[in-house]
């Protein structure tokens, strides 16, 4: 039993003492090409990153080199007919329009109209309570009847001394009294005459009359109020009446578009309180001077209103319409007033031009408000900047958003 103990110890150190086996060569082939792999594709990695980090830096400095350059809107100058067209500010104002005033004093008896009432020509309108005119008449009368009995007393007495004088039954001296005191008789009835006249056209004064046709604007009395003629003291006016089935609008035109208010052309009336009509007037005078303080030219026009829909004193605009070539230039075009640059030098637009702003001398005519007319310094096909910087200089390099053909009217 004990040898057979023993071989197991025996076997475990002869097992020990063989030399073990050589790794194959395949297992190192794969190895070695397991590394050159990861160090191929940690270079690609690093390639990848250098070139990523140098594309990101260059579009960086793109960008901010583009976002450096400003970007502009830009608009084409408007060409065509639509900029002969003037439209003025003016107000209306009746054709006829006078205050009413008493001829005679006295008080107000009755009043026949109010304000708003339409009257025609010889309407009565009021009458006064003339008593001390009523009583200066009656006297007045009375005298000259005195002295057309007096008169007919030195004719009859005139006329028996000149018989008389024919048989040299009186003398010529006495005759010729005669005569000469018929003379004063009838001067005296002259002026009596003259003076009832007087007082029956003052008593006429006491019913007051419209002097045309028209509509009552104001009525500043009332029954029993003292009514002055104006000897010593203000005269009041009664009422106020005005003409207006027939209308005139005065409109201060410059000096520049003198030649659209030509006499006998037609302008077209638009107001606020009726949008979408037009009412046709007619150029029938001007004043054919300039006013040295505006620098406008006075001009009526005048508009029917048959049907009393224009108030008198209304807001009203006058479109005038300019003469083809009337400011002697070839050609206009309009541009809005926010491209205007105003430097020392004189006005100035920024165009467009290789992609870098360029400051250009204009020369403008018309004043359109939120449009101006350019007479020269611009072609049609010129991108003009809207709303410039201040501080724009010629050869800044400049972007275009978008530009906005088309966008003036």
């Amino acid at each position: 039993m004990s040898n057979i103990e023993n071989k197991p110890s025996e076997t475990p150190s002869a097992v020990s003492e063989q030399p073990s086996p050589a790794p194959p060569k395949s297992s190192s082939r794969w190895l070695l090409s397991g590394l050159t792999v990861a160090v191929i594709i940690l270079a690609i990695l690093i390639y990848t990153g250098i070139r990523e980090r140098a594309n990101a830096e260059t579009t960086l400095g793109t960008s901010t080199e583009r976002a450096a350059i400003p970007t502009v809107n830009v608009v084409v100058p408007a060409t065509g007919t639509a900029a002969q067209e003037i439209v003025l500010p003016g107000n209306t104002q009746a054709f006829n329009e006078t205050p009413i005033y008493a001829r005679t004093n006295g008080y107000l008896k009755q009043w026949h109209v109010d304000i708003g009432a339409k009257v025609n020509r010889g309407q009565l309108l009021a009458e006064i309570d003339t008593p001390e005119i009523d009583q200066q008449l009656e006297q007045a009368r009375a005298d000259l009847k005195n002295a057309q009995a007096n008169e007919r007393l030195a004719e009859i007495t005139s006329t028996r001394w000149q018989d008389l004088l024919k048989t040299n039954s009186v003398s010529k001296q006495e005759t010729d009294q005669a005569i000469q005191d018929l003379s004063a008789r009838q001067a005296s009835v002259d002026s009596m005459t003259a003076n009832v006249h007087r007082l029956e056209q003052l008593q006429s004064f006491e019913k007051v009359y419209a002097p045309f046709s028209g509509v009552i604007t104001a009525r500043n009395t009332d029954i029993g109020a003292l009514i002055n003629a104006g000897a010593g003291g203000v005269p009041q006016e009664l009422f106020h009446m005005a003409s207006i089935n027939r209308l005139r609008v005065y409109v201060a035109v410059p000096e520049v578009d003198s030649q659209a208010a030509q006499t006998g052309a037609k302008a077209a009336l638009t107001l606020d309180e009726f949008p979408g009509e037009t009412f046709e007037g007619t150029i029938v005078r001007n004043s054919d001077s300039i006013d040295s303080a505006s620098r406008t030219l006075n001009v009526e026009v005048d508009v029917n209103n048959p049907q009393d829909r224009i108030k008198t004193g209304a807001y009203v605009f006058v479109h005038l319409t300019r003469p083809h070539g009337a400011n002697n230039y070839t050609q206009s075009l309009t541009i809005p007033a926010n491209t205007l640059l105003f430097r020392s030098e004189g006005l100035r637009v920024g165009v467009v031009r290789d992609e870098r702003a360029e400051l250009v001398p204009i020369k403008i005519g018309r004043d359109f408000g939120s449009t101006v007319e350019v007479v020269a310094g611009l072609k049609p096909t010129d991108h003009i900047i809207v709303n410039p910087s201040d501080s724009l200089i010629s050869g800044t390099r400049v972007q275009i958003s978008a530009p906005q053909a088309g966008g003036l009217k």
